[in-house]
């Protein structure tokens, strides 16, 4: 998988989108990581944590859930029901009853991912103590997007998408954050200004720090583990 770095220049050819680090089959038709739709319920409202150098064990534990809990997951091939993720469905977990913490490792970054939003940004900076780099995004069901960035336990950044401007915030940003972001791009929708940030950029931008272009699919080839929560 391409790094940040290593990412080419936008194509000319892409219309309605100019995200520089994403594959056409790596984001569904409205600009989200496809991986992530394809993990969550219809309506999400869910978290997505990525940290260095730790263990996904390890990053469960720190965000507050019981090692007791924590097994192999092997996802199902679909859903249940529309409000139904697969991390909740392979708990077999009702819908609205807890969250579904699933945890892996591609490369140097873990991701966890949190169906129902149950942790948040307070738990950025804990991910990131001892030197490690994390970052966290947040998606409601009322379409609330943003973004905290923390480097050995200190905050660095926090975005919120309907206050972002990418021309003026872009130079202020952490250098590993705003390449993350130039990666992200930009998706153009009809309720949207041409270049003004849509609500998935978030996510995208926290995907492209962790290098995680990736599909369902290529979920399969790494170790997970799954947790209820909460």
């Amino acid at each position: 998988m391409p790094s940040v770095e290593d990412t080419p220049a936008p194509s000319e050819a892409s219309l309605a989108m100019s995200t520089p680090g994403f594959l056409p089959n790596t984001l569904d038709s409205q600009g989200s990581p496809i991986w992530l739709s394809e993990l969550a319920s219809e309506e999400p409202n869910h978290t997505l944590h990525v940290v260095r150098d730790l263990e996904p064990a390890q990053g469960l534990e720190v965000l507050g859930a019981n090692p007791q809990s924590f097994q192999p997951c092997e996802l199902p091939s679909a859903k249940p029901d529309r409000w139904s993720s697969l991390p909740g469905a392979a708990l077999g977990i009702e819908p609205g009853t807890s969250a579904a913490l699933l945890a892996g490792r591609i490369g140097a970054w873990t991701f966890v991912y949190d169906d129902s939003g149950f942790t948040g940004h307070d738990d950025t900076t804990s991910l990131s103590a001892n030197g490690r780099a994390a970052a966290t995004s947040m998606y409601s069901i009322n379409a609330d997007a943003s973004l905290t960035y923390a480097v050995d336990g200190t905050e660095l950044a926090w975005i919120n998408v309907d206050g972002l401007n990418l021309k003026k915030d872009l130079p202020g940003m952490p250098d590993a954050l705003r390449a993350a972001f130039r990666v992200a791009g930009t998706v153009e929708h009809d309720y949207l200004e041409p270049g003004q940030p849509d609500y998935d950029i978030c996510m995208r931008a926290v995907c492209a720090l962790a290098s995680l272009f990736c599909t369902v699919e290529d979920l399969h080839r790494v170790p997970l583990l799954v947790t209820p929560f909460g």
